[in-house]
């Protein structure tokens, strides 16, 4: 029986933001490029943007052969492992778009496999094409260079960073324009681009001007008494104030970014020991504070104050299914880390939008910072649990005008030495 590979990948410039999906069809046996598939999906999150290249690929797959046995090789963790049935599909969004990919092809005759991102560039080439024509008004057609590109792997630009991670847009219907190979010239082939100053060249090769970044510097709060003993405080807790310790440290970071000159705005979560923070750092700088609520900690519900050994022994299912998913929520109804991603995401946006081309210093707590950095590396969930954050530690993420993010510091902590 014929063997057929389907690569597929999708990305969104914002996150929800402007959004695309690729997708190429191989011949297993021979390597060959048999059809491509990319379209501008307009604005959505990026995991709509991958399971509609999901969609795309299996349909070109079956136009091409209904009988063929199909391999479908993706990067994204969570298409695969919900496609595989391996994880539940608990988003309302995505559940219309998994169970469209299921009715194009009989289950028996589709396998996946996850693959890393550097293994997936024909499509994620393909997804960053349709974006970059949705940009400029056109519908995604392949150029002359397209089919075969990346063969030669050396050749090929890198790929740009995508945001990943939340799930709260209503999907779109996938609109498919699949394309049969067609002959590579390498002469087309475009330089190899730093991905982290430099968006996807438009259609003349020149790429467009991203202006000055808006620059986030993310601090932590300084020390409470809780922090010492690893509680967790959260925004349903007792709300605590700094300590001693933690006064000094603001006052240690309020010295080094005085020191710097850079930070033009100060925003802090409506939380007492952020706001305690930040207000010490606004001091020094000669600027006032403003409150963003979306930047709150998240709310642990009834694991507020308790360390996690404690929860481990008081409510050991929860507390593994909420490492182990991100729409867990804590027990007592806290909220999960999807529901914070949504919150954060939004005031991200908002202060995006409020604040081009600034520094803005935002005093914030763990999860908003880890998940601000996560979203802004197009990490999973699960990268949340692989950073240690300190208090009153810095860490910074520029955001350029065509939504690609560059992290350029993580739990600083020089200032408190």
């Amino acid at each position: 029986m014929r063997e057929l590979i389907v690569e597929a990948d999708g990305g969104s410039r914002g996150n929800p933001g402007p959004a695309g999906y690729g997708a190429v069809v191989i011949d297993a046996a021979t390597g060959e490029t048999l059809a491509e598939a990319a379209e501008y999906l307009g604005v959505t999150t990026n995991n709509v943007a991958e399971y509609s290249g999901l969609v795309a690929g299996l349909r070109a797959a079956r136009d091409l052969d209904p009988t063929a046995t199909v391999r479908v090789r993706m990067d994204s963790k969570l298409v695969v492992e919900q496609m595989s049935g391996r994880w539940q599909i608990k988003h309302p969004a995505m559940r219309p778009l998994a169970a469209e990919a299921r009715s194009i092809l009989p289950a028996d005759q589709v396998t996946y496999e996850w693959i890393p991102r550097a293994e997936n560039k024909h499509a994620d080439r393909l997804a960053n094409e349709a974006m970059d024509a949705g940009k400029r008004g056109e519908q995604w057609s392949p150029s002359q260079s397209t089919a075969d590109l990346d063969a030669g792997h050396a050749a090929r630009p890198a790929a740009p960073v995508k945001g990943r991670g939340e799930l709260r847009d209503q999907p779109q219907p996938p609109r498919s324009r699949t394309t049969p190979a067609t002959t590579p010239h390498t002469d087309d082939i475009r330089a190899a681009r730093n991905v982290a100053s430099e968006a996807p060249a438009a259609a003349g090769g020149t790429p467009p001007d991203l202006g000055t970044p808006t620059t986030l510097v993310l601090l932590r709060h300084g020390e409470t008494p809780l922090t010492p003993q690893k509680r967790f405080s959260g925004s349903g807790g007792s709300d605590p104030a700094l300590s001693d310790t933690g006064r000094h440290q603001a006052d240690r970071v309020a010295t080094a970014l005085a020191a710097r000159g850079t930070v033009q705005d100060v925003i802090s979560s409506p939380l007492a020991r952020c706001r305690e923070t930040a207000e010490i750092v606004a001091a020094r700088l000669g600027l006032d504070v403003r409150i963003e609520d979306g930047l709150r900690e998240t709310d642990f519900g009834a694991w507020e104050g308790l360390t996690f050994a404690e929860v481990r022994v008081r409510y050991p299912d929860d507390m593994s299914t909420w490492l182990s998913s991100p729409d867990a929520e804590p027990t007592g109804g806290g909220e999960s880390f999807e529901a914070v991603a949504h919150r954060v995401g939004a005031a991200r946006d908002k202060l995006l939008a409020a604040h081009t081309g600034r520094t803005v210093l935002l005093v914030s707590h763990v999860t908003p910072i880890k998940t601000l950095v996560r979203l802004a590396l197009g990490a999973p969930p699960e990268a949340l649990f692989r950073m240690e954050l300190s208090a009153a530690s810095l860490s910074v993420v520029a955001y350029y005008a065509d939504g690609n993010a560059s992290v350029r510091l993580l739990n600083e902590t020089s200032a408190l030495r």
